[in-house]
């Protein structure tokens, strides 16, 4: 008996076993626009009040994700605070 052919057939047949086994789905990357602005009053942007202005767009991003509703910051001045954001350093 000729050990080669089977050891070649028993090779093939572990390599296809092998590339028959499911793959782990890719987990998809969460859709994240976070849009940051400063010095300006809430009612800015009409999402929160329909005071000053119409933001049609920011409306609708807003209705279909989240919208900020209760926010902080350590302090009032735009650039301390946009660092805060931007490293996640308090």
């Amino acid at each position: 008996m000729n050990v080669k052919p089977v050891f070649l057939c028993l090779l093939v047949a572990c390599c296809l076993l092998a590339a028959c086994q499911p793959q782990p789905e890719e987990k998809q990357r969460p859709n994240i626009l976070f849009i940051m602005s400063d010095d300006h009053a809430y009612q800015a942007i009409s999402a929160y009040s329909t005071h000053l202005t119409q933001t049609p767009n920011i409306d609708r991003i807003a209705r279909e994700g989240m919208l900020f509703t209760n926010a902080c910051v350590t302090n009032s001045i735009c650039a301390p605070s946009r660092a805060v954001i931007l490293t996640g350093k308090h």
